[in-house]
């Protein structure tokens, strides 16, 4: 924000826009709000979500759900070869998901995943817990229900409030719905959208955008 035209009136208006909304807000939407123009808004949008960004806190551990998920269009929408040639579907295993686990979880760490063949090779390193969810859903605390909420999210905000997004900027949008989605409550109470702004406002200080 430092030597910006805009004023703190408009920043703190954005801030509590993207900080709550839950499917997220276009820049178009930003800008209508505020009076401004789609490019500063855009601008203002790429700086909050800086600020979204949570510090790195080393390997997860506890329970940790995982799940995997495809974007990039609806496999319906596509030719079969280009559905083969993008590995849109399940079926087959591969490395891909285990290396992602084996880089975040710490060692030893209950790791609750569905029935994919992917997750192959999880047993070693992890008390791995399956769940067929063509069976049931959960199994007392076994169950993929956060990671598939998680995930109906980003995929809502991506195909319905801004239709479209580049790769390069794919981060950006996740670390703004995780921020979100890890906020939204503290233990069982509901957290307030207030509270959820300062928490932000708290982590925005000291980071800066180049572009």
């Amino acid at each position: 924000m430092e030597d910006l035209p805009l004023g703190l009136d408009k920043w703190l208006v954005a801030m509590w826009l993207i900080g709550n909304g839950k499917n997220g807000i276009r820049s178009y939407e930003v800008a209508k709000d505020l009076g401004i123009t789609q490019k500063s808004a855009w601008f203002m949008r790429h700086r909050i979500r800086l600020g979204l960004q949570a510090k790195g806190g080393g390997k997860m551990s506890g329970g940790v759900e995982v799940d995997e998920t495809f974007g990039g269009g609806k496999a319906r929408d596509m030719h079969v070869r280009v559905r083969k040639a993008k590995g849109v579907g399940r079926g087959g295993s591969g490395k891909t998901v285990v290396m992602g686990v084996l880089a975040n979880v710490r060692k030893g760490t209950k790791v609750y995943t569905d029935e994919h063949l992917s997750y192959i090779g999880l047993q070693g390193d992890f008390a791995h817990r399956v769940i067929n969810r063509a069976e049931e859903y959960a199994r007392g605390s076994v169950h993929t229900n956060g990671m598939k909420n998680y995930g109906s999210l980003v995929k809502r905000g991506l195909n319905g409030t801004y239709a479209s997004a580049e790769p390069f900027h794919l981060f950006c949008y996740l670390d703004e719905q995780s921020f979100r989605f890890n906020l939204r409550k503290e233990g069982k109470r509901v957290r307030p959208d207030g509270e959820r702004m300062n928490i932000l406002a708290g982590q925005i200080a000291g980071k800066r955008l180049t572009y």
